[in-house]
């Protein structure tokens, strides 16, 4: 008997679309009932109390409630709507340039109206201009807490996110999940402090809440510091359940060959940095350190060591920098100490294409190109290793959060194929099909404070070179006004005389209708005129990539005499003969970049200036970073000061991702909640490993993994 076909299947109904504020929710990243819970107020109104019309004054901020006496559209001078509101007291006008028919519904004669907004003197009298405003029931009691005002679109009105922050508050999961025994004395419950921070009593000081000292502040700080702590113990907990190619060189191999071909002796801090990534390689778990270094310390020549011991174990090993020309640096120092000793190094860019791109991609793939050095394109899908055991990232603040993320993900784990042991494998090691993971070296010529280096960067160890090579001049910095301008011209015309290099420095290629700035083009003009039988260059990030390097390549050589560049020289750029540097519209620059910029003199033996140029009225923020510049050398300080102007979002690159890894906790002013944080984390991991994973994913969802980036 045939078999009676089964109905079609109904397709589900589509999903209803979200509405407009719902969108915006979303846009901002509440989607959970915690999220919302974990949205807090930017400041609060007080509600809870009523003042008489009469004991108004200009520029207050209050609160009445009256009668509507009176309510027209005038259309003298424009169109607005005018509503006369009087108390026992007095009366006071309300104005509305933009109104809706439902203003004048609430507002019309005979309704009770309780109205909030700035006073200000008007022709009739007191005033408020599109004030806040709602019907009320005679007797309808006062708010009995300060009504929260949240960080929001256009598209998000307070009245609906309110209402959602207080469902949210009410549904989400927030009971302890820590024993209370660990958590700092004198905190409220998390749920007794999110109630309080979203509706705090009228008699609370707003100081409290202003600089966030309140314990209820004290206790959410607590809870996110921990939940950073927990995710990068776990981060480091998870590494040593990873395998990655034990990297044992020979004795008297490549990096004994290459130590004693350089021109220089390594300084004391290299050679301990050297052994620590050493001993790190030498382990079957993938290594992740972070290497940092004042600008000058040497990081290429540690780096290099670190390549050639991974080569001479019979490893690949790939290094990566955010710009080309910074590439390029390291591309022709790598080359020059280690092609002579029989390494084939190949050069990735984006600007190589076509059959020089597809013979370097071979070269890497057959395992041929033992050492890789370019951009991101380093980590483009047809780029494959045949033995990666080391990966180098330069300047890894650099790169986008996600890039990084990306670069972790394309580089490791490796094949059971691909991953072989190396010839100077441990005897009876095995692979046993297992994935091996790349070791990793992060390189930074942006010392990290100590603070981060407790907070972002616990999953990772740290070097530090905090020496610099003998011979290096110290860097005078001096700050003038942008009237001084042809008094610093008539300084380079001495340096050319005297057969010094320049550099002149400038924030914008183009002219911008936005910023009155000068730029690199018009500015590459005015100094060529000024100074003639100078040879001037112009380098800047939209030339052509054989471009800049022709301009490099000048300059470097010694027959370039001015090199007018944005900030493309910042980091890499090595020229011993170039002992002038002039920043230009210096106010315009971060802290970092204008360390970093000013240590592209002083890489010789003649003393070296940095002239900071600016253009007045200088904001507290520049006036702080030009003083800062003026007083220290030391990178070390510089970063500390950066991280006191800028935050640690910023000063991370965190902004890239979009996402402020830390939104309540103040690093310079929350040290000793770090403390407890950092010291708890390792003991709730050991003995209440699901309370510490749910904290993590209470606090941070989806974004742990941007903390292991």
């Amino acid at each position: 008997m045939p078999r009676t076909p089964a109905p079609p299947t109904a397709a589900p109904p589509p999903a209803a679309p979200l509405s407009a504020p719902a969108r915006a929710l979303r846009k901002l990243g509440l989607v959970r009932d915690i999220d919302l819970a974990l949205h807090l107020p930017m400041r609060y109104e007080d509600e809870t109390r009523l003042a008489p019309i009469a004991t108004l004054r200009d520029g207050a901020t209050a609160q009445v409630q009256g009668t509507v006496r009176e309510c027209r559209v005038e259309t003298r001078a424009r169109r607005q709507l005018v509503v006369h509101l009087a108390d026992e007291s007095g009366e006071l006008v309300l104005r509305f340039l933009h109104f809706y028919p439902s203003h004048r519904k609430t507002l019309a004669e005979g309704q009770l109206v309780r109205v909030r907004g700035e006073v200000r003197g008007g022709f009739l009298g007191r005033e408020m201009v599109h004030p806040e405003f709602r019907a009320v029931v005679p007797g309808a009691p006062l708010p009995q807490a300060l009504t929260p005002v949240y960080p929001s679109t256009a598209q998000l009105p307070q009245a609906y996110l309110r209402k959602a922050v207080a469902t949210a508050l009410a549904r989400a999961p927030l009971e302890e999940l820590l024993p209370p025994e660990l958590l700092p004395a004198g905190l409220p419950t998390l749920r007794e402090a999110l109630q309080f921070l979203h509706h705090p009593s009228p008699s609370v000081p707003l100081a409290t809440l202003e600089d966030r000292s309140h314990p209820a502040w004290q206790r959410l700080k607590f809870d996110e510091l921990l939940a950073q702590q927990l995710s990068q113990a776990q981060s480091l907990a998870a590494r040593a359940h990873l395998a990655a190619p034990a990297l044992h060189p020979r004795a008297g191999g490549l990096a004994t060959q290459l130590r004693a071909a350089l021109p220089f002796t390594l300084t004391a801090a290299q050679q301990r940095v050297v052994a620590e990534i050493g001993a790190d390689i030498a382990r079957p778990q993938p290594m992740h350190r972070l290497l940092q270094g004042d600008v000058g310390s040497g990081k290429t020549v540690v780096a290099a060591l670190a390549a050639a011991a991974a080569i001479d174990s019979g490893w690949q090993c790939a290094l990566m920098a955010p710009t080309e020309i910074l590439a390029e640096q390291h591309f022709r120092k790598l080359v020059g100490w280690l092609q002579p000793l029989g390494v084939t190094v190949a050069w990735l860019t984006g600007a190589r294409k076509g059959r020089a791109r597809d013979a370097m991609v071979a070269q890497v793939g057959s395992g041929q190109a033992m050492l890789v050095v370019g951009t991101h394109a380093v980590i483009q899908h047809d780029v494959v290793f045949a033995r990666l055991g080391l990966a180098i990232v330069d300047e890894q603040h650099r790169f986008g959060v996600a890039q990084r993320l990306a670069l972790r993900a394309k580089l490791g784990p490796q094949s059971p194929v691909g991953a072989k042991l190396g010839p100077q494998s441990p005897v009876g090691a095995k692979l046993d099909e297992q994935a091996l993971e790349p070791h990793l070296l992060m390189m930074s010529a942006t010392p990290i404070p100590r603070t981060l280096a407790m907070s972002y960067f616990a999953d990772l160890a740290v070097s530090t070179l905090d020496e610099l090579p003998p011979g290096r001049t110290p860097i005078v910095t001096k700050v003038f006004a942008e009237g001084r301008r042809e008094a610093v011209i008539a300084r380079i015309r001495d340096e050319v005389a005297q057969g010094r290099q320049v550099y002149w420095v400038c924030p914008l290629v183009e002219e911008s209708e936005h910023l009155d700035l000068q730029n690199a083009t018009a500015t590459h003009a005015e100094l060529g005129a000024a100074l003639p039988g100078t040879v001037v260059g112009l380098l800047h990030g939209r030339m052509a990539g054989a471009e800049k390097a022709a301009v490099m390549a000048q300059f470097s050589a010694g027959t370039m005499q001015l090199l007018v560049a944005t900030t493309v020289i910042e980091v890499g750029v090595d020229v011993p003969g170039a002992s002038l540097m002039v920043v230009e519209h210096a106010e315009r620059f971060g802290l970092a970049q204008l360390h970093q910029l000013r240590g592209r003199v002083g890489r010789g033996e003649r003393a070296s200036v940095c002239v900071l140029l600016y253009s007045g009225p200088l904001s507290a923020t520049g006036k702080a970073r030009l003083k800062a510049m003026a007083e220290t050398n030391d990178g070390f300080e510089i970063a500390r000061r950066d991280l006191e102007i800028r935050g640690p979002g910023e000063f991370m690159g965190a902004r890239q991702s979009g996402d402020a890894l830390l939104r309540f906790a103040d690093l310079a002013a929350d040290d000793a909640l770090l403390q407890r944080a950092r010291a708890l984390a390792p003991r709730l991991l050991a003995d209440e490993s699901q309370a510490a994973q749910a904290h993590v994913l209470r606090w941070l969802g989806g974004k742990a993994e941007f903390l292991k980036a």
